[in-house]
């Protein structure tokens, strides 16, 4: 299907939004533009009342709706703030709703969707990734002859989100050189590409995802729109299997370049921005600041803006995001060790082993009786990279070393 918005209906899209949703600042990052020696802009679109910009889209679409249709009622599926931007638009236009959610969405996501929705929205957690929510959903819609919301691959989705460039582009002091964008199903995405297009046609729309689920960029480097078989669900608003067809044709052919992020790099951009900068972002909020090392080259000296997609952010995830930022720093490291079983072994560990600064945050261990030794699964944090080698070099010649489980990452996740 051949599709490319329309700037004068993204422009209309932008008049429609204004009603329920305020202009997202376009800030200047001082801690950014030092470090990359750039001028770097975050659009902080995790500042809407749903803290993300899926209410764009969500309401253009919903609001167009006619009666007959607004009277069957609808049906999206979201990994969660697509949902609640459904949920609003749809408790704002007195329009009842059902929405599908992975049952691995975030708590706080599903209760913010309750919350914007009250009683017009009923809430069914359904699958372990988008994309099992999204088939239960479709089903679901078909059978009870609703109206489907689709949170990526819709025209008057795509020119809710296009507005996000329009602000964009009436902000900027400046020439915009590039955009970075987080990319799931891609909406965003063809949306500002849409608008810089008309605009602003010098400017690069640079699209990014997380590593373990690359949709967007596999079907590019394809050429055709590719389903994957699985992908790692840790950045849920940027984590699906397929990217949209009207989206994918638009990306495919008009996306400056399309990259990925390591998940651990993304848990690093986290915890920076939180401690760094006091903003809390969700994963796929982080992406656009987490790949900007990777341009550290091209963006010198220019006019850079990152689009901040989303703060819904469950803070019971926190131990799980600093674990995967200090394994990709390479400063928590993981070990089975062969302790000998006799009184004294455990504190020559800890004395004689360890580095000064080294720090056990992991540690499980059963003794058995019958054997000289017995394995300890131990988890240490490094204050550098480079003590990691001296450390194993010192548990080998003590006879204490017996793996190394981070670059074992089947045998790793079983075990830790």
């Amino acid at each position: 299907m051949s599709y490319f918005p329309n700037i004068e209906d993204i422009k209309k899209a932008a008049l429609k939004i204004q009603q329920i949703a305020e202009p997202t600042p376009l800030m200047h990052s001082i801690r950014l533009s030092k470090k990359f020696d750039a001028n770097i802009l975050l659009k902080r679109e995790d500042l809407h009342r749903v803290r993300s910009y899926k209410i764009r889209g969500a309401y253009n679409k919903i609001s167009s709706l006619n009666a007959e249709e607004r009277k069957k009622g609808t049906v999206c599926a979201s990994a969660g703030n697509h949902a609640q931007g459904v949920a609003f638009a749809c408790k704002y236009l007195g329009i009842e709703a059902t929405i599908y959610m992975p049952s691995v969405t975030p708590k706080q996501k599903v209760e913010q969707t309750k919350m914007f929705g009250e009683s017009w929205v009923t809430i069914v957690l359904e699958g372990d990734t988008f994309d099992d929510s999204f088939k239960a959903a479709k089903t679901f819609c078909k059978t009870n002859d609703k109206i489907f919301i689709h949170p990526f691959d819709d025209p008057k989705i795509i020119e809710g989100q296009a507005t996000v460039g329009i602000e964009l582009i009436e902000r900027s002091k400046d020439p915009i050189d590039y955009v970075f964008v987080a990319v799931g199903g891609g909406g965003l995405a063809s949306g500002l590409i849409a608008t810089f297009k008309a605009l602003s046609p010098n400017t690069k729309i640079i699209g990014v995802e997380p590593e373990g689920a690359p949709s967007m960029k596999t079907s590019i480097e394809n050429n055709v729109n590719t389903e994957l078989t699985t992908i790692d669900k840790f950045v849920d608003g940027a984590a699906v299997k397929r990217v949209g067809d009207l989206t994918f044709n638009i990306c495919k052919d008009h996306l400056s370049e399309m990259v990925t992020v390591p998940e651990g790099k993304v848990c690093e951009s986290i915890l920076e921005l939180y401690n760094r900068d006091a903003i809390v972002v969700e994963p796929a909020g982080a992406l656009t600041i987490a790949v900007l090392d990777q341009f550290s080259d091209k963006i010198k000296g220019k006019n850079v803006v990152c689009i901040i997609s989303g703060s819904n952010n469950d803070i019971t995830r926190t131990p799980e995001i600093k674990e995967r930022a200090l394994l990709y720093a390479k400063l928590k490291h993981y070990f089975i060790v062969r302790f000998p079983q006799r009184p004294g072994a455990l504190r020559e560990f800890v004395v004689e082993i360890l580095g000064d600064t080294d720090d056990i945050t992991h540690f499980e261990y059963s003794k058995k009786s019958s054997k000289e030794t017995a394995p300890a699964i131990v988890g240490i944090e490094l204050k550098s990279p480079d003590d990691l080698a001296p450390l194993i070099q010192r548990m080998k010649e003590n006879n204490f070393y017996g793996d190394y489980l981070n670059d074992k990452p089947d045998l790793f996740q079983y075990l830790v």
